[in-house]
Formats: structure tokens, C-alpha cells, sequence
């Protein structure tokens, strides 16, 4: 279970009073950590189109590899009790973890992909980063829109090892997506 001190006069939410929130007017993004409620700023062209460039490359390596997994998209969640969902910006299930849900939502995932916006930085790289490891998350990127780089975080225990940084034309590789070989650029240029 996920458990985040906060002060007594912070609301919380269930999962039911979280999905009855209005759209925010500038429409931010809304999650829900431990019945604590996170806003980001809504993303960007950059955000978008480094999103779309990884779901492309990511596909084809699951076609070319056979791998039957879902990989899910913006508005896909995971949660796993009446006070936690989330929605990562790209995120991988095995056919395995998938077999193991016992509901019709998804707890956890295999990888979590999310792009760093200067908006959503800290969130991501922390509370966001410590909920999905406390949720068994095996692997997170966190792709930063604005460095060009991809942190890889794997989990030890139950909290993520130390990041490791590619940049440039190094190439990304995965404990998660067998023989993928990533090469930054190719996230952040055509």
C-alpha cells in the first residue's frame, strides 16, 4: 500500500469523488496519490510528439519481437485501491502481469514511460517515481523533454536503483523489452 504523510487539513479523495472532479478549465491533469490530489500542467507540442515518437518505436520492436503485451497510452490507468490512480504518459503490461490482475482495472505495470515536462518535474522524478515503485513497477524512464535525455530506473526491492542516463546517441536498453535498443536522438529528432 502506498502511504504518503501529509497534513491533517489536506482533503483526500476516494477514487468516487475523484472521477465525479470537474475537467480543470486549463485542463490540467489530475491524479490521485494515497486520496491525495496531484494537478499538472496539461503537455505540451514537445511532450506530444516525444509521447508519439516512443509509442512508434516501441510498437515496432513489439511487432518485430512478437511480444503480445499491451502497451497503453495517455488516459490508460493504473490503480489499485480507492484512493490511487494514475495515468502514465506510455506504459508496458507482459502477458504474464496482465494474467495476474484479478480485477478488470490494472495494478501495476512492467514499465512506466514518463516524459518530464518543466511543469511536472519534480512530481514525476519523485512522489509520481516512489508510487510506482511502491506498486512493483519493474522499470521507469523518465524521458526529459527538455535535457534530451532518458533516465532508466530499475526497481530493487521496493524502491528504484539509481538512474541510469543516456543522452545523444547512446543507445537506451531495457531489463523489461528484451533487445530493444532505443537510440535517444531518435526520440527527440525525425
Amino acid at each position: 500500500m502506498v502511504r504518503i504523510n501529509t497534513s491533517p487539513l489536506v482533503k483526500t479523495y476516494t477514487l468516487e469523488e475523484f472521477w465525479a472532479l470537474p475537467e480543470p478549465p486549463d485542463h490540467s491533469k489530475l491524479e490521485l496519490i494515497a486520496g491525495v490530489l496531484y494537478m499538472t500542467p496539461p503537455p505540451g507540442y514537445d511532450h506530444d510528439i516525444a509521447v508519439m515518437r516512443l509509442l512508434r518505436l516501441i510498437t515496432a520492436h513489439l511487432l518485430a519481437t512478437k511480444d503480445k503485451g499491451g502497451l497503453y497510452v495517455p488516459r490508460a490507468a493504473i490503480w489499485t485501491t480507492e484512493q490511487t490512480y494514475l495515468e502514465p504518459d506510455l506504459f508496458y503490461v507482459s502477458t504474464k502481469t496482465e494474467k495476474s490482475f484479478r480485477s478488470k482495472h490494472r495494478t501495476t505495470a512492467d514499465l512506466v514511460i514518463e516524459v518530464i515536462s518543466p511543469g511536472s518535474s519534480i512530481y514525476d522524478r519523485n512522489t509520481k517515481a516512489d508510487t510506482y515503485a511502491a506498486l512493483g513497477v519493474r522499470e521507469l524512464w523518465l524521458v526529459d523533454e527538455g535535457e534530451e535525455t532518458v533516465e532508466v530506473r530499475k526497481l530493487v526491492g521496493k524502491q528504484f536503483s539509481k538512474g541510469k542516463l543516456y543522452s545523444g546517441a547512446s543507445t537506451v536498453t531495457s531489463s523489461v523489452l528484451k533487445g530493444l535498443n532505443l537510440r535517444v536522438r531518435n526520440v527527440f529528432e525525425n
